[in-house]
């Protein structure tokens, strides 16, 4: 794995950190950057700039022999679209440089799914279902995007259509694209192969992760019948997480047995992240809980932060801490530990202050300056991640 492109993620990640830390202090004092506009920029820079592009390095380091050259040109030219992102969003929000650039991005992810197709070498079945569904789902999670300007132009930016646009944009994006794009490396590293209950895991995946876009729908068109679709969507979910659970069972010192603590450790922080998520989202099948989610942003926050920081970055996490690039040193405990508690903090008052508002009880006692407080640790603990990587002389993984 290239360490420069790992480190060029990070830097990435810490500057969505950054932004993110800036939205919660903008709740203390003024910033003199529009928060909607601020807000993109984060998003758009957490999900293609760390996620995307980690991913990126990660499939061709396991998947692409050789690395051609080609996927190093196409790695700096999606960077590129990223920086344009990271600049443009703040100042203008949804403009005609921003959209250039998001669209830039867009249309490198094609080509990227075109060279994997192309030069991808596995010798296992189940790594290469997952790896194509996953790349898959990203390219069709693509259509809410281009269903944006039409949406806007003919019914608003109001409209239940634009919104749903987005939902669907971003539902597959985490739980198809990236989701199943971690547990694709996770497998390769586990040495999974193609069997009976791998494919029973297989089709669960899939079809859990179609149905239970039903819910978004449900908040923005409401029809009797999804529910229903988001309950059954639900059930697989959770069938799919014990077949998952099934699979790793017997191999996990394939992957953490002589690793070292601190790896196994974020291993089992993302798993344990991933149980919460499928267990959170069971309780969607109430209909009461699943409106208290959509009328309460706390519990909206909480949710995509434990999938996005939670599963995805915490298994990224530990990808980058068992390459021979990274020096377990105290500062990499340091760091590591200061994210996790970051996290762990900002979640847990996020989800007390949601119960709160729930019960019209108010806010918590200096609420908003605990959660800047809180949120310091995590770029802090991705500064001294950096910071270790860059410092540790370079090796081959």
């Amino acid at each position: 794995m290239q360490k420069k492109l790992v480190v060029i993620c990070l830097i990435n990640f810490l500057v969505a950190a950054l932004m993110g830390l800036a939205l919660r202090f903008s709740f203390l004092e003024s910033i003199g950057i529009n928060y909607r506009f601020l807000t993109h920029a984060h998003s758009h820079v957490a999900m293609l700039g760390w996620v995307y592009l980690m991913l990126f390095t990660l499939f061709v380091h396991y998947f692409i022999p050789n690395e051609p050259k080609i996927f190093n040109r196409l790695f700096w030219l999606t960077e590129l679209a990223v920086v344009g992102m990271m600049i443009s969003f703040p100042i203008q929000g949804y403009a005609a440089l921003s959209i250039t650039f998001s669209t830039l991005h867009i249309f490198c992810s094609y080509y990227f799914v075109y060279l994997i197709w192309k030069h991808l070498k596995t010798r296992s079945t189940a790594t290469e279902k997952l790896l194509k569904i996953s790349l898959l789902f990203m390219m069709i999670s693509t259509i809410g995007v281009w269903c944006l300007g039409p949406a806007v132009s003919i019914l608003g930016s109001t409209s239940a259509f634009y919104h749903i646009a987005i939902q669907f944009f971003l539902h597959f994006q985490f739980n198809g694209w990236f989701l199943i794009a971690v547990i694709t490396v996770f497998f390769h590293l586990l040495k999974v192969e193609d069997s009976k209950l791998f494919r029973q895991f297989y089709r669960l995946l899939i079809a859990s992760t179609i149905l239970t876009f039903a819910l978004p729908i449900q908040w923005f068109a409401p029809h009797i019948s999804l529910p229903w679709i988001n309950g059954v969507g639900v059930v697989l979910q959770v069938l799919m997480l014990y077949k998952f659970l099934q699979l790793i069972k017997p191999n996990p010192y394939l992957v953490w047995r002589k690793e070292p603590k601190l790896v196994t450790y974020m291993y089992g922080f993302a798993l344990v992240c991933f149980i919460l998520k499928v267990l959170f989202q069971t309780v969607s099948i109430l209909p009461e809980f699943s409106a208290v989610v959509y009328n309460h942003r706390n519990f909206v926050i909480g949710f995509i932060h434990l999938l996005m920081l939670g599963v995805i970055s915490g298994f990224l996490f530990a990808f980058i801490l068992k390459s021979n690039f990274v020096s377990h040193s105290k500062t990499l405990k340091f760091g590591v530990y200061s994210f996790l508690l970051g996290f762990v903090l900002t979640e847990v008052l996020l989800l007390i202050q949601g119960i709160m508002f729930y019960f019209g009880t108010g806010i918590l006692p200096h609420y908003y300056l605990l959660l800047f407080l809180f949120s310091i640790l995590l770029p802090l603990g991705i500064s001294a991640l950096l910071f270790t990587i860059i410092k540790q002389e370079t090796y081959a993984t």
